[in-house]
């Protein structure tokens, strides 16, 4: 216990030594946002920072083209020990339009700012239940594709044991299972024609544009409350005196387990159909490559957390407002343990919106986000400090896996 808290409060000094440099990363990333999987230029940011770090092996485009991997620590098995390999994650995609409106930012300076705390409790320490290896990741295309879930799909995470990352919200909360999603694109192919010389010679696929979305309306009253669609018309036609050729829908489907999304996916395909059957037009139905699962909880690593955090002056309401976003956590969360946690940063701005990219940007949130940071890296140092605990955290894993499947 005692070499524990020695570990904590080195690596809280080292996150206070380091806020300028930290809050300069977070900046130049705030300052230049990027859509989903164009972060060519917090990529390179990341990649400079950490190769700048003593003893850091840094790999840049890793996998994916805005992805990355910097790594500290040992290779491969010590003295016949098995290593145990932390991973911080960074997200740094921003939205279109209003920039960095959900503080991906700040995600990017926690995964920093804990890797390089992490490195300073373990530096010199020696006998450890097992030799330790910190991987940071940045996880690109969060937003939109889904990064997280392409990057596991071509073997980033192999050789991971733990994942910790941590999202600006409203309040601070150690878990929230947020929501699956699958998005959904429906082109439909009509016929131009004269709208009023002739309009009996067109198929009007703006006709079927429009039945699709008020066929989804309807079916509202008949869904699970817990589940969610939405959507936009994204092309209407080009001319009012012109009948519709073509149209197009994106839709968002989303429910509380990644094993609803079958049902929902199956009837909102059934009302994209329906309407195309009506207008005699051709349908076309795009379901994303990725969907994105609810985050598994994991209550070891949610409790530990939760009092590092308090240790810090971290204040947890007792009933945190429940989030219905989705993240490609979620699907990591199903195949390695880790923890999501949510964190304050100094604003009751809502997520998404202009004011909430001005937040993300404000010195105010540096302390929240630091602070947050400690917590994640002495959550780790727990956890590699005492075998007990590693063994709890993978029980944990192991039982949520298992009530998943009933």
């Amino acid at each position: 216990m005692e070499r524990s808290q020695r570990m904590k409060d080195a690596l809280q000094s080292c996150v206070d030594a380091r806020k300028q440099d930290l809050h300069t990363l977070s900046q130049d990333i705030w300052s230049r946002p990027e859509l989903s999987s164009e972060e060519a230029q917090a990529h390179d940011a990341l990649v400079g920072f950490f190769s700048r770090e003593k003893a850091w092996t840094v790999e840049g485009h890793y996998k994916l083209p805005t992805a990355f991997r910097a790594t500290w620590g040992p290779v491969g098995a010590v003295n016949g020990e098995p290593v145990l390999n932390v991973a911080f994650l960074c997200e740094y995609d921003a939205l279109p339009g209003i920039g960095h409106a959900c503080g991906h930012n700040l995600i990017a300076e926690v995964g920093a700012a804990a890797a390089l705390g992490l490195q300073a409790a373990l530096d010199g320490q020696a006998e450890l239940p097992a030799p330790v290896k910190i991987t940071v990741l940045g996880t690109p295309a969060e937003e939109r594709g889904g990064g997280k879930v392409d990057l596991m799909k071509a073997g980033a995470f192999d050789d991971i044991d733990l994942v910790f990352m941590a999202h600006p919200t409203q309040e601070d909360s150690p878990f929230q299972p947020f929501i699956a999603i699958q998005s959904v694109t429906v082109k439909y192919h009509g016929k131009a024609c004269h709208a009023s010389a002739y309009p009996w010679e067109g198929v009007n696929a703006l006709d079927a544009a429009v039945l699709a979305y008020n066929n989804l309306s309807v079916l509202r009253q008949q869904l699970s409350p817990e589940w969610r669609l939405h959507g936009i018309i994204k092309h209407g036609g080009e001319m009012p005196n012109i009948i519709p050729a073509y149209t197009e829908l994106e839709f968002y489907l989303r429910t509380p387990k990644a094993m609803d999304l079958c049902d929902l996916k199956a009837k909102a395909e059934a009302c994209f159909r329906a309407a195309a059957v009506a207008t005699g037009c051709r349908e076309e139905i795009l379901f994303s490559e990725n969907a994105y699962y609810d985050i598994m909880p994991n209550a070891t690593l949610s409790s530990l957390y939760e009092i590092n955090g308090e240790d810090l002056g971290i204040e947890f309401p007792e009933m945190p407002v429940k989030v219905s976003g989705s993240t490609d956590f979620g699907n990591l969360s199903y195949v390695i343990p880790g923890i999501h946690p949510l964190f304050y940063i100094g604003t009751d701005a809502l997520n998404h919106t202009e004011e909430y990219t001005k937040a993300a940007g404000a010195e105010k949130a540096q302390l929240f986000t630091l602070r947050v940071a400690k917590a994640l890296a002495m959550t780790a140092v727990d956890v590699v400090c005492c075998p007990a605990l590693l063994k709890q955290v993978k029980e944990d894993f192991r039982l949520a896996n298992l009530k998943q499947k009933k």
